[in-house]
């Protein structure tokens, strides 16, 4: 009887001991994710970078994003009803990573749009009909502005801004901070700094609500 009390009593230190190296483990893994996310800071948010969302959102996904992509096009609409429910809790911040042959002259269409204001649905004509324009992963300039016919821009005004020279210098800086932070593909995703685990979009909600859930309440 004493022998089998003794060994009962061995295995819930055990347990307790198992129990606590999880925690400790957990934690540490908590405090390295976040001193990686305040490394990651400077790079990952940019004066130019384009944003969707209130500004003092408590959370905030960066995007590196080539508009070629097709993961990109598909992960995009559903960034956006992530977004919507929940309401003033998140912001988008984009970057560039046009690793495609061709998609930096893309990018410059997308810079020209928003300079009449006009940012977010060409991004969002581009990305629906990106078959059209980049057929087998070959973006193509001329076919994407013709996604763009609909919007009300000053095309002649776009033919000019896409060769402003600070659209070059823009995306060299995003294609930097990309290789600072490993970014090596796209869609990647950076909530509040942190990177995802593993790729996916399932991991993203999780990151999502794990940020979320971490808001002090009011």
């Amino acid at each position: 009887m004493k022998q089998q009390t003794l060994f009962i009593g061995s295995a819930i230190v055990l347990l307790l001991v198992f129990v606590a190296g999880i925690f400790v483990y957990s934690g540490q893994k908590e405090k390295e994710a976040n001193q990686l996310a305040e490394a990651n800071r400077a790079a990952l948010l940019r004066m130019h970078a384009p944003t969707l969302g209130k500004p003092d959102a408590p959370v905030v996904i960066v995007e590196f994003l080539d508009p070629a992509c097709e993961t990109c096009s598909a992960f995009y609409p559903r960034v956006k009803q992530l977004m919507a429910a929940h309401p003033d809790k998140i912001r988008l911040v984009l970057r560039y990573a046009p690793f495609h042959n061709g998609s930096n002259k893309v990018v410059a269409i997308l810079e020209a749009a928003r300079k009449q204001d006009k940012f977010w649905p060409a991004l969002e004509a581009l990305l629906a009909t990106q078959a059209s324009w980049a057929p087998h992963h070959t973006p193509q300039a001329a076919l994407a502005m013709k996604q763009l016919g609909g919007l009300g821009l000053n095309m002649e005004q776009m033919a000019f801004d896409i060769t402003a020279p600070e659209i070059e210098k823009l995306i060299a800086q995003d294609l930097e901070d990309a290789r600072v932070l490993n970014v090596t593909k796209t869609p990647e995703f950076f909530v509040n700094g942190k990177p995802l685990p593993r790729f996916g979009f399932e991991q993203l909600s999780a990151l999502v609500a794990q940020e979320l859930a971490n808001i002090p309440a009011r």
